[in-house]
Order: C-alpha cells, then sequence, then structure tokens
C-alpha cells in the first residue's frame, strides 16, 4: 500500500525548490558614487611587529615578507600607501610602506615589520601607542 502524499511529492517538491531559487531584488542607492566619502581608516592606536616567523613569506599584496624592510600591514589601507609611524611613548618616526593585511588582534591598529619596529623603539616593549600619518596613499 502507498502512502496518499507521495504523487503530491513528485509535483510540490520541485515547484517550492524552483520557487526558492528565484532571484531577489539587489539593493540600489540612490547616493551619488563620487560623493561617498572613503572609508574610514585608523589612524592612531596600539602597533605591534612580526618578523621571524614571516620572513621570507607571501604577504597579502603577493610580495615576500622581508622583516629587514620598512614595511607594515594595515586592516584597511590600500597596498603601497606610504606612513609615517610615530611612537607616541618616545617621540620616535619611521617611514613604512603598507605591503600586507592585519594585524588579526582586535586591539592593534598597525603590524611593522622588524626593522621598522627597531627604528621607533618598539622592540623592548613589543607594543606602544602610535599615530599614523597618511604620506601617500596607494592606489586601491
Amino acid at each position: 500500500m502507498r502512502p496518499w502524499f507521495l504523487p503530491a511529492l513528485f509535483f510540490v517538491l520541485p515547484a517550492v525548490l524552483l520557487l526558492d531559487c528565484s532571484t531577489s531584488p539587489r539593493f540600489v542607492s540612490n547616493e551619488d558614487p563620487d560623493n561617498i566619502a572613503p572609508p574610514s581608516h585608523q589612524l592612531s592606536g596600539i602597533a605591534s611587529y612580526y618578523s621571524d616567523e614571516f620572513d621570507g613569506r607571501k604577504t597579502a599584496n603577493g610580495e615576500t615578507f622581508d622583516m629587514n624592510d620598512l614595511t607594515a600591514a594595515h586592516r584597511t589601507l590600500p597596498f603601497n600607501t606610504r606612513l609615517r609611524v610615530r611612537n607616541l611613548s618616545n617621540d620616535q618616526e619611521v617611514v613604512v610602506r603598507v605591503n600586507d593585511r592585519g594585524p588579526f588582534k582586535k586591539d592593534r591598529v598597525i603590524d611593522l615589520s622588524l626593522e621598522a619596529a627597531k627604528r621607533i623603539g618598539l622592540i623592548p616593549t613589543g607594543t606602544a601607542p602610535v599615530e599614523l600619518e597618511i604620506l601617500e596613499m596607494g592606489q586601491p
């Protein structure tokens, strides 16, 4: 004996699946794209550095990370953005180029290469409050 609902499954189930796959309306903005402000970038916070473990690995922009270069990782700034990083604890500064993404700890604003960290006196403490100044914006 066959259950009464079996024939209904052959007609109803495909119809429900087809309806589920229909396209949904897309979000449309009325804003002028030329008038939209660029994404904000956090320009002060805690800096840290990365070195040995990542030396020789590929960065997010495809370069090979060299801990002796003056480079940095930032979450949102375009690659090749040049920044002046000032350690607020001792007023030492360094100019770096963004070539990687990070840092991945929420309380950090930038990860510096070992050489950049040395130049602003970051090595003894590992982290320090910094201020970032954009000198030249990279291409998104």
